[in-house]
């Protein structure tokens, strides 16, 4: 199976053309190809398809063989792959992933994708359609039919006994996000709360986290544990709903840089059409071509 090995920002995954490679049980396959022993290494993998809705799809799975409906980073190196590799010269490309058509304007430099800015929808904040659980915060005080949660107390309760009491928003932009604000994102124990963070019973679909560090008005720092996957050094759709909460919570501006441990990205959370826009650099690491079936599964996963 030929494959092209990707990223943005640090937040990296193994690209396939789902138009020419055809694969069996993908979420066996993925697990497999993502292991960073045992197989190509990626924090999942992204098969790119025809759609009848936009002019590419983009399939998306998770280093645990899961699927995720949505990847800023990810939908990035989509639209580098499918320029830079001769399967469109559209500028802008529609893209659909998880049933939502995403439209991406490409930057050019020397003729090939730079950087790719993204309009990544309306962001959602009604607790039902994010979804979450709001029975789950406040010890269950809250009105069940209010209409955003921001802010809200929730406890905590970690693998070795200990328990905290944090403080969430939740945005999503076409998957879940919890954003929760941190003194020092060098001080976060992610292996400690990540899994505790993504598994909280307030999330029926599991969450991804974000730890955010205030910089000022323009800038904030970022960390990100992804569900079915663990920290990435980036994720753009949390980026996205990490300055929405941050407008929300009066930490931020519509206009914001977000510094990820694998590079920035700038959000805008436009007022005109209440739209948010990410803009961001993809690479190309290298292609190659796997023998799927010699890629053994790590026996300690």
């Amino acid at each position: 199976m030929k494959f092209v090995k990707m990223h943005g920002c640090g937040n990296d995954y193994i690209y396939v053309d789902g138009a020419k490679e055809k694969v069996e049980n993908k979420p066996d396959v993925v697990r497999r190809l993502s292991d960073r022993h045992f197989g190509i290494g990626g924090d999942g993998v992204i098969f790119i398809n025809p759609s009848e809705n936009a002019d590419f799809e983009m399939e998306m799975y998770n280093a645990d063989g899961s699927r995720s409906e949505m990847c800023g980073n990810g939908i990035r190196c989509v639209a580098k792959f499918v320029y830079d590799l001769g399967l469109t010269d559209k500028n802008p490309v529609k893209i659909e992933s998880g049933g939502k058509v995403k439209t991406l304007y490409l930057h050019l430099k020397d003729g090939k994708v730079d950087t790719v800015t993204v309009n990544m929808g309306e962001p959602i904040v009604k607790p039902a359609e994010v979804p979450v659980d709001v029975t789950q915060f406040a010890e269950g005080t809250l009105d069940k039919d209010i209409d955003k949660i921001v802010d809200q107390p929730i406890k905590l309760a970690f693998p070795d006994g200990t328990t905290k009491e944090s403080r969430m928003t939740c945005v999503s932009m076409g998957n879940p996000h919890a954003v929760t604000y941190v003194d020092s994102v060098d001080a976060v124990d992610m292996e400690k709360v990540g899994l505790t963070y993504e598994h909280h019973p307030a999330y029926p679909k599991y969450v991804n986290t974000e730890f955010i560090e205030v910089v000022d008005q323009e800038h904030i720092r970022m960390r990100v544990w992804e569900r079915g996957t663990g920290e990435t050094l980036a994720c753009g759709t949390g980026a996205c709903a990490s300055v929405v909460a941050g407008v929300l919570n009066g930490m931020n501006s519509r206009k914001t840089t977000v510094h990820l441990l694998g590079g920035d990205l700038q959000i805008e959370w436009r007022e005109e059409d209440n739209c948010v826009y990410m803009t961001g650099p993809a690479r190309i690491v290298f292609m190659g071509e796997v023998d799927v079936d010699q890629v053994e599964a790590n026996p300690r996963a």
